[in-house]
């Protein structure tokens, strides 16, 4: 069980890493943004003619402040689609859609309970509530859950989609089965996720609301636990909770600046920024952000740095470039989410160390007086423009400089300390080099066992190799894909793998596999993501060890394939196999299998032998059109048949009205050895073709 658990933080660690590639990029946007907007930064600065509003570099600066603060504002969202991206096993881009959806919904529900209990009026706030309890969520009001409210999204549609995307529904519901059910279910299951939150989540954030009072009056003590606790919640967006009633409301102090009483830390900070008589900053209203320049500007980088050397050697060269830009947007911005992120699920012990750490030098740089206000984050951009240029008389800058040293070295060494003495996973480390967010072709990782499919080896194979094919695609019945050297295709070996035909077209080629083509690309996609270069191993398919004797599947007249009228199946290019024209609708298994496969308009099925062979049974030409009205299909998917078990009891006479022919055609789509066919008029279940040996 603490294996499974752990394997479960760690993958979804591991689908945190896409939102967290922007996050550089956008702090960097939004830090400098903010910092070189702000009127009373530019008029300390005497740079009103260059930075002053409405000159050329106020709106680059602008521009960039709303790129920035749009990807933070809508962070929840994309780490909603993210973790059900990274969670769903397969059809990943349905999960995504999904968790779009359901994160729309579930903010809707909320935003009408609000309207419903008179909190608001429209978008307009019309009831008092805790402070920071809502918030603009897409363009309405909604409670502020931050980062935690998307994962609670990604989580819960991905479970959902991983149970029910290979649903089956009735027929008159079959429209609405598989992958289409998913954001169907979705939607319902997170009106009553919305409904759950708007009742709990005002609860969780009051708590957080009285604990924040309770800080504020108790001292250098106060100051430590703030500090512990604003770091805890920061990887989990629920920091803005927390500290928005220090920065805005009086909980973080009231003082008299020039005659006019301010509340909040951050509102007296920027009304003594104005005063030109001033002689040193609040140190009870500084307090609260000062400390924090230490563990941004110099202990998370230090940790980056410890994380980067004890990577191993062969990874090294892998993992450079995300520790140093996330080092670099610690240092810079104030950004700490794509260092934090590397270790917090996958090491949660150097969590607890750097909760500690910051929540010591909180109650370091109140001791030392240190006064350094900020705007957006404590990065060197607010260092510099509220510590260095205001003076270190106003400030004490000189003191986070001189024990923000120390801090690197203390995040450096006690990270390099417990990440060897316990091996902890950090990346670089994983075992066998599990990195899926770097160059698969240099890493070695370790893998689901069931990922090794022997078919999937072989088309590999067949096409020279996982690093002599890229782009590949499907269609309904084939894999595309380019070439790097077409010389290395063993055409062979595709069709030893299943493929009916292969078509080689310069450096493009298709292998035509039939309805299994969407399955086999998800399976490759799977297995090379996943699967070292190592296991490439050839392999011998052996679908059968002897003659495998297929009945017929009902009354009629069996005809030779390649008298349909429909050039794929006459050209057997979704396999040979034979052409039934049935006298009435009711349709048996050929052979002992199991279920594998159900077109969701219900024309055709496929079912697995156990020797691993597989045939695709097709009612109709074009019957695809008819949205599986005309047949009452009596199978599941995965059910196990036995010979002569009932498939079908179609309407035939509906069928032969409404699509193009009413032939039945049976193919075998893997496995194919020489065929032979017995043609003519024959009963369900007299054996009409034999797979020899």
């Amino acid at each position: 069980m603490k294996k499974k658990i752990f394997g479960v933080l760690q993958r979804i660690g591991r689908s945190f890493m896409l939102p967290i590639a922007v996050l550089p990029i956008a702090g960097m946007f939004l830090g400098v943004g903010s910092s070189l907007t702000n009127e009373a930064t530019i008029a300390s600065l005497g740079l009103e003619s260059i930075l002053g509003t409405g000159t050329t570099l106020n709106h680059i600066l602008i521009l960039l402040m709303s790129v920035g603060q749009t990807i933070f504002d809508n962070l929840p969202l994309i780490f909603a689609a993210s973790v059900a991206l990274g969670m769903a096993k397969k059809s990943k881009e349905v999960a995504v859609l999904s968790s779009i959806i359901a994160f729309f919904v579930m903010h809707s529900t909320i935003h009408s309970l609000l309207i419903f209990d008179g909190v608001i009026k429209g978008n307009e706030i019309v009831k008092k509530v805790v402070e920071g309890t809502l918030t603009n969520v897409c363009g309405q009001v909604s409670l502020q859950m931050g980062v935690f409210g998307g994962i609670i999204v990604g989580l819960g549609v991905s479970y959902l989609h991983n149970r029910f995307y290979q649903i089956q529904l009735p027929d008159f519901l079959s429209f609405f089965e598989g992958e289409r059910f998913i954001p169907i279910i979705s939607t319902i299951v997170y009106i009553f996720v919305g409904f759950l939150m708007f009742y709990i989540w005002p609860t969780f954030q009051d708590r957080i609301f009285k604990f924040g009072q309770l800080i504020a009056s108790s001292g250098y003590g106060g100051t430590f636990v703030y500090g512990i606790v604003k770091r805890a919640l920061v990887p989990f967006g629920l920091h803005h909770v927390f500290y928005m009633p220090f920065y805005q409301t009086a909980i973080g102090g009231t003082l008299e600046v020039n005659g006019v009483l301010i509340d909040g830390a951050q509102n007296i900070f920027f009304a003594q920024l104005a005063d030109p008589n001033l002689k040193h900053f609040s140190v009870e209203a500084t307090k609260y952000f000062s400390g924090e320049y230490m563990i941004m500007m110099f202990g998370l980088p230090g940790a980056a740095l410890a994380m980067y050397r004890s990577a191993k050697d062969e990874s090294k060269k892998v993992v450079r470039s995300l520790f140093l830009s996330a080092a670099l947007t610690s240092m810079l911005t104030g950004i700490t989410e794509p260092i934090e992120f590397a270790f917090i699920f996958v090491a949660p012990m150097l969590f607890v160390v750097d909760v500690f750490l910051a929540g010591t030098a909180f109650v370091l740089a109140h001791v030392l007086k240190v006064t350094i206000g900020f705007t957006f984050s404590c990065g060197l951009i607010d260092f510099l423009v509220f510590g260095v240029l205001q003076g270190n008389s106003k400030t004490r800058w000189i003191f986070i400089v001189v024990f923000g040293i120390m801090y690197f070295f203390l995040y450096y060494f006690s990270f390099t300390y417990l990440i060897k003495k316990y091996n902890l996973k950090t990346p670089g480390r994983e075992d066998n080099n599990k990195l899926t967010i770097f160059n698969k072709k240099k890493i070695d990782y370790s893998f689901d066992q069931s990922l090794l499919d022997p078919q999937v080896q072989m088309i590999i194979k067949g096409l020279g190799g996982r690093y002599n094919f890229s782009d590949l695609d499907c269609c309904i019945t084939r894999l595309r894909a380019s070439l790097q050297d077409p010389s290395l295709v063993s055409e062979g070996s595709l069709k030893q793998a299943g493929a009916a035909a292969v078509l080689l077209q310069g450096n493009a080629i298709q292998i035509i596999f039939g309805p299994k083509a969407s399955s086999l690309k998800t399976k490759i996609d799977d297995y090379l993501n996943n699967v070292p270069a190592s296991y490439d191993e050839e392999k011998t398919i052996d679908y059968h060890t002897t003659d495998v004797e297929i009945g017929n599947i009902v009354d009629g007249e069996v005809l030779p394939i390649e008298d349909c009228c429909d050039d794929i199946f006459a050209h057997k290019l979704l396999g040979d196999g034979l052409m039934i024209r049935p006298i009435h609708g009711l349709v048996v298994a050929p052979c002992d299998g199991t279920i594998s496969m159900i077109y969701p308009t219900k024309h055709a099925l496929g079912i697995e032998l156990e020797n691993g062979m597989e045939i695709l049974i097709h009612f109709g030409i074009n019957t695809v059109k008819l949205n599986g009205q005309g047949f009452e299909l009596l199978v599941k998917i995965n059910q196990k048949v036995k010979k002569g078990d009932l498939l079908w009891n179609a309407d035939l006479n509906y069928i032969k009205e409404n699509a193009i022919d009413d032939c039945l055609l049976m193919i075998i789509t893997k496995g194919q050895g020489p065929l032979e066919k017995n043609y003519g008029h024959k009963k369900s279940g007299e054996t009409i073709l034999k797979i020899k040996r």
